[in-house]
């Protein structure tokens, strides 16, 4: 029998165009919940799809604590999320839960 081969499912791969950008980003803010570091990851991986090096250099954030802060695992200040979603060019809106 032959055997079936796989690879890690990528969603940065699949982060082509800004309204799948915005789309992403809009289930992932819906999907969290209060976990901060499920944005925070979502943010990584919208960041890999951008480009990091692209990013540490329109944020002026280094790239290796792009890599860190926007891991899920990291604890990034407010500061840097913000300079992060304004270098993609993201805006957020409010509304009433």
């Amino acid at each position: 029998m032959k055997k079936t081969q796989t690879r890690p499912w990528d969603s940065a791969f699949h982060l082509r165009t800004e309204e799948e950008i915005a789309a992403y980003l809009d289930a992932a803010l819906e999907e969290a919940g209060d976990d901060p570091k499920f944005i925070a990851h979502a943010l990584g991986v919208i960041a890999r799809a951008h480009g990091m090096s692209q990013l540490a250099k329109e944020s002026g954030i280094k790239r290796e604590s792009l890599y860190r802060a926007l891991s899920g695992e990291g604890n990034p200040e407010f500061a840097t999320i913000w300079k992060v979603i304004r270098a993609l060019g993201i805006r957020l809106h409010a509304q009433p839960a």
